[in-house]
């Protein structure tokens, strides 16, 4: 089974940094991307950020209001991705999502999946 686990989450005051981390594990053959979602209360979920497995970044048009402020990043031989946030805002608070695509299982069964992280709840008071 393969899972991943956030960490990294909590309450902040506007002006402050936190630093997301994801860490995926299980029988994992290979991870290609990996991505940072967002959903606030009422509101859909949103991608914020995502990166290849060769490091290249993108912060989609949706979330363009992150983007100067949050960095992605990734640590491929911990299977780990990160989300660097700085200068938070009270509208950065909802509970945050990891998500990548992972090949996983036993040689001659392995298939690709995407795989969900349980969620970290960052929360931004003014």
């Amino acid at each position: 089974q393969v899972q991943l686990v956030e960490s990294g989450g909590g309450l902040v005051q506007a002006g402050d940094s936190l630093r997301l981390s994801c860490a995926a594990s299980g029988s994992i053959f290979h991870i290609d991307a990996m991505g940072w979602y967002r959903q606030a209360p009422g509101k859909q979920r949103e991608l914020v950020a995502s990166i290849t497995s060769g490091g290249t970044t993108t912060y989609p048009n949706t979330a363009n209001t992150v983007k100067g402020r949050f960095t992605i990043s990734r640590d491929n031989a911990k299977n780990t991705v990160y989300l660097q946030m700085n200068s938070l805002k009270p509208e950065d608070t909802a509970v945050y999502y990891c998500n990548a695509d992972i090949l996983s299982g036993t040689y001659g069964s392995a298939k690709w999946n995407a795989y969900w992280g349980q969620g970290t709840q960052v929360t931004v008071s003014s």
